[in-house]
């Protein structure tokens, strides 16, 4: 039938070209963004995905910076130890000068006046050595108090992978100043007595040994155990419950060893039974719910701070005699042995979070590759499908124009 009312053949090829002009659309979009998927009305399943590790990729720059600002706390911390061991290392030089015998007072009262001018400047670097208003060597963060420094280390929470031992409450509670070994027995500790923490990586296996002395306090056995590992295994201490708790980002296995041979209480060092004794206990820590935070050992690098590096470097060191000048000299090789022991903590901890640095940068191009995959649009193919797009459309636009003609042949019906 022929109609002017109606020229299906036109409307034929509106669609078609209707169409044409939708899908040219979509493809100059793509090559204009770069993106297949640009908003959710392109693909909403895939929009929302993306959208969620993008977010994670700025988590995961968020938690970078926190490394980095850590890290230059930690190195802050490191050149100031340094720092007080370049004076430690002078005032042992002027304290071996002072026990010659062949001084006179006057010689000596010169080195006693350039011993404590030395000495002086070790506070000032401690307290000096500050950063973003954080400071590891001057005793504001000690591991275990409510200040300790503790460093994000990723953006999710109860990371896999975190092992912790917790000890059973000692039978008498005290502060990390209070010795280890209790007024009760609850706890006896004795001549070479050691506490080893087993840490197996793949085919390596790494032994590290914590020399256990009744004498020592809490604090010290909590901060030696982070110390003598390296970071890889830290023990922190809670005077309400009166528990030691290991931590570790590693399976490990604990053991306490009695250097006598006699069967010795492990209560508070270890979870286990009261009244169990042995001169071996070992216990390899399930997975626990984890952390995703990293907790700094700080210390104090001032002169005469007790259960600290420099504990015997005091005021009343004196270098005038030849006597005081042997005791100075005493005093400051067990500074400078202590002082590299925390030094080598620091390192390691430094190390340790360069590591995370690394990973967390391979992690965040991973998630960003893998965005990309999703909503990335191949420039090519789309290329390709934008010349075969305008082609169509140019053909459309004339299949319309011839269409619309059609109607004019109804004239010549009437000539």
């Amino acid at each position: 039938m022929t109609s002017v009312n109606t020229n299906y053949g036109a409307l034929v090829a509106l669609q078609s070209l209707t169409q044409t002009t939708r899908e040219l659309s979509e493809v100059q979009n793509r090559v204009n963004t770069g993106l297949k998927v640009a908003s959710a009305k392109d693909n909403g399943a895939v929009f929302a995905i993306a959208e969620g590790q993008r977010a994670r990729v700025a988590s995961l720059s968020a938690v970078t910076d926190g490394i980095d600002r850590a890290t230059s706390v930690i190195d802050v911390g490191l050149s100031a130890g340094e720092a007080v061991g370049d004076i430690l290392k002078q005032l042992k030089d002027k304290a071996v000068a002072a026990q010659a015998n062949d001084l006179s007072q006057d010689q000596r009262d010169a080195l006693q006046a350039d011993f404590n001018a030395l000495r002086n400047q070790i506070d000032q670097i401690a307290n000096a050595a500050t950063f973003n208003g954080s400071n590891l060597v001057n005793g504001t963060n000690l591991t275990g108090g409510a200040s300790a420094f503790s460093v994000l280390t990723s953006d999710i929470g109860g990371t896999a992978g975190a092992y912790e031992l917790d000890g059973v409450a000692f039978a008498t509670l005290y502060s990390p100043s209070a010795t280890v070994e209790t007024a009760n027995g609850a706890l006896t500790v004795g001549a070479n007595d050691v506490i080893s923490f087993t840490i197996t990586s793949g085919n390596e296996t790494t032994t590290f040994t914590v020399d256990v002395d009744a004498t020592d306090t809490i604090q010290q056995f909590v901060d030696s155990v982070g110390t003598n590992s390296g970071g890889r295994v830290t023990a922190t201490y809670d005077d309400t419950t009166g528990k030691i708790t290991y931590h570790s980002s590693e399976d490990f296995t604990v053991t306490y060893e009695d250097g006598a041979g006699a069967g010795v209480d492990d209560d508070g060092f270890f979870d286990g039974t009261n009244g169990t004794t042995g001169t071996s206990f070992t216990q390899v820590v399930a997975p626990g719910t984890g952390n995703n935070q990293l907790t700094v050992s700080g210390f104090d690098f001032r002169l005469g701070t007790a259960g600290q590096a420099l504990a015997g470097l005091t005021s009343s060191l004196d270098i005038s005699t030849a006597n005081g000048a042997a005791t100075a000299s005493d005093a400051i090789d067990t500074a400078l042995t202590n002082l590299n022991k925390d030094l080598a903590t620091l390192g390691a901890q430094s190390k340790a979070l360069d590591v995370q640095k690394k990973f967390l940068g391979k992690l965040s191009d991973s998630i960003e590759a893998g965005i990309g995959n999703l909503v990335d649009a191949d420039l090519a193919k789309e290329s390709a499908r934008l010349q075969a797009l305008q082609v169509k459309q140019q053909l459309g636009a004339q299949a319309l124009s011839i269409a619309n003609q059609a109607p004019s042949i109804v004239l010549s019906f009437f000539r």
